[in-house]
C-alpha cells in the first residue's frame, strides 16, 4: 500500500501564527498544503487568492495542493498554476470544455486534478480520469468547513478506488469533508490515500498542532 499522505487545509489553520504552523508543518514531513479558492459565486464563500499562495510558496517547500471552487477555472489556472510543481484540482461541471482546462493545467507544469461533488457520481467524471493524477473526493457540500459528513461518500471512494484500480490508473484519492478522528480510519479502509485535515482532526481546538499531527501519524501507520 502506498504510503498516507497529508494535505492540511490551510482555511482552518490559525492565521495569527501562520508563520509558526506552517514551520511545524514543514518539520514534521507534511505533505501538501491545501488551499481552497473560492470565488463567491460557485461556492456562497470567500477564502484565499493568488497573492496569499504566491508568499506562501515563497517561504515553504510543501507542495501547494490548490482547490479551485471557482466558475471558469480556465480564468485562473495561469496564475494558480505558477507555484513550483503544485497540484490544481478543478470542478468539471463548472467548465465548458474541462478536458482542455486539465490540459491547461499540465501546459504550465503543474498537476492535474479533478474535485468531486458530493451530489455527481463517479460514471459523470469516468472520461477525465486518464487525464488526472488525483481526485478530491468531496464527503461535505464544498463551501464551508466543519459540516457533517454525507452519507454514502464513503461508499463512492471504494467505488473510484476499485475503478482506477481496474483500469490500471495511476491516480491517488484524496478525500475532503469531516476528515475526523472517527472517519479517517473508515477513510483509508475506503482507498483514500491523502487526508485533507482540517478543524475535526489535525486542527481541532485544544491540542498544540505538532501533538495532533504525531496523533494523526500514528492513526495512519506513519
Amino acid at each position: 500500500m502506498r504510503q498516507m499522505r497529508v494535505a492540511p487545509s490551510i482555511m482552518c489553520a490559525d492565521f495569527l501564527n501562520l508563520g509558526e504552523q506552517i514551520a511545524i508543518m514543514e518539520s514534521s514531513g507534511i505533505d501538501f498544503l491545501h488551499i481552497d479558492i473560492m470565488d463567491g459565486h460557485y461556492v456562497p464563500n470567500f477564502t484565499l487568492g493568488t497573492d496569499f499562495c504566491r508568499r506562501l510558496s515563497e517561504h515553504t517547500q510543501i507542495t501547494l495542493d490548490i482547490h479551485l471552487m471557482v466558475e471558469r477555472p480556465d480564468t485562473y489556472i495561469p496564475a494558480f498554476a505558477a507555484f513550483g510543481k503544485s497540484v490544481l484540482c478543478i470542478h468539471p461541471e463548472t467548465s465548458y470544455h474541462p478536458l482542455r482546462s486539465l490540459q491547461l493545467i499540465r501546459s504550465y507544469g503543474a498537476r492535474s486534478g479533478i474535485a468531486l461533488d458530493p451530489g455527481q457520481p463517479i460514471s459523470a467524471v469516468t472520461a477525465l480520469l486518464p487525464h488526472v493524477e488525483l481526485v478530491c473526493v468531496m464527503t461535505v457540500n464544498p463551501g464551508f468547513a466543519g459540516q457533517t459528513l454525507i452519507p454514502g461518500t464513503l461508499d463512492k471512494i471504494i467505488e473510484l478506488s476499485e475503478l482506477i484500480d481496474r483500469e490500471g490508473l495511476e491516480i491517488e484519492i484524496e478525500v475532503d469533508g469531516n476528515v475526523s478522528w472517527e472517519y479517517i480510519p473508515k477513510m483509508i479502509e475506503a482507498g483514500a490515500r491523502i487526508l485533507v485535515a482540517e478543524s475535526s482532526s489535525l486542527f481541532e481546538e485544544g491540542e498544540p498542532l505538532h501533538t495532533n499531527i504525531e496523533r494523526l501519524y500514528k492513526l495512519i501507520g506513519r
